[in-house]
């Protein structure tokens, strides 16, 4: 399969502030791939370095095989949608849909007349008069109407009420079944977005702590409650990710797979196995727990994270 973005130890400096960090990762052409991780972790930054918008302070970016900087040919393949899009005080819908086949080859005018009709969009209203959720959905209009090979979302569904983000979702997916191209996401709102992903690349200050298919991000983190004490001794030698206490239990997420030496431990010491799901792994990747393994013995209290991973 070829590869459409192709990202090796890309750097980003702004200043003194180092905000890419050795970001390496690929992604195969026909691909939904999911770009997650907390606020300032880098997404956006990434994405604009795709989309040929940043040029990096060292690595390479390539798309299709091209810098999308230097290249103009990739941004031609391209259709970036910004959680910020901005447009001309006086731009109505109507001109967006008009001037949009211009800038990509691939527009399917029924395709985004129909999603102005799903999302109940007014043609003739300013764009900038629009309520956040509106302006999202001109945005995923124009998104997924672009039948761009390579389209990147940046948090798409701002504003949007719960029916208008499962119209996006299932139009996203009745579409890309029949117009396979490749289509990045970043977002927060991970449970929702999981059915529509394939592979999950999850950034925590400007590194990538996972590049995998869905399931096997699932697999690679396991969750374990009980008693302070039992839970405690069950993680000495293992790496925690996150924990979180009540009173005198414990939960935390724990690196690795849960395998039969894992669940014999847990079954001696009295705790309880779990599995997660893909937001608990990104909320765990994101918390601020010690990354090593605990020794034997040693002070196991640790960051005490919420469910979402920040600190509490």
């Amino acid at each position: 399969m070829s590869t459409a973005i192709e990202i090796t130890d890309l750097h980003r400096r702004y200043g003194s502030t180092l905000a890419l960090d050795g970001v390496t990762f690929t992604v195969a052409e026909n691909t939904v791939c999911g770009l997650l991780g907390r606020n300032g972790a880098g997404k956006t930054t990434v994405m604009a370095h795709i989309a040929g918008q940043e040029r990096p302070s060292g690595g390479t970016v390539r798309v299709f095989g091209h810098d999308p900087v230097d290249d103009a040919t990739v941004l031609s393949r391209t259709s970036f949608i910004r959680d910020d899009q901005r447009y001309p005080d006086d731009f109505r819908l109507t001109h967006l849909l008009s001037t949009a086949p211009a800038f990509h080859r691939g527009w399917d005018a029924e395709l985004a007349a129909s999603l102005v009709a799903d999302f109940r969009l007014s043609p003739r209203t300013a764009i900038k008069k629009m309520s956040r959720g509106q302006a999202s959905a001109v945005s995923i209009v124009v998104g997924l109407a672009s039948r761009a090979p390579l389209t990147i979302f940046d948090e798409p569904y701002l504003g949007l009420d719960a029916t208008a983000r499962q119209i996006f979702y299932d139009r996203l997916l009745s579409d890309y079944a029949e117009h396979p191209r490749t289509i990045l996401l970043s977002t927060h709102l991970i449970d929702e977005m999981e059915p529509l992903l394939e592979q999950v690349v999850v950034l925590d200050r400007g590194r990538v702590r996972l590049d995998c298919d869905v399931d096997e991000a699932r697999a690679s983190a396991f969750a374990v409650a009980g008693t302070t004490r039992a839970v405690q001794g069950f993680l000495a030698g293992r790496r925690p990710l996150s924990t979180h206490t009540i009173g005198g239990l414990m939960t935390a997420t724990v690196d690795g797979a849960a395998d039969a030496a894992v669940r014999a431990d847990a079954d001696r010491l009295g705790v309880e196995l779990s599995r997660v799901t893909l937001q608990q792994v990104v909320a765990a990747l994101g918390a601020d727990a010690d990354p090593d393994p605990i020794d034997a013995g040693a002070d196991t209290t640790l960051a005490t994270t919420d469910s979402e991973g920040a600190r509490s």
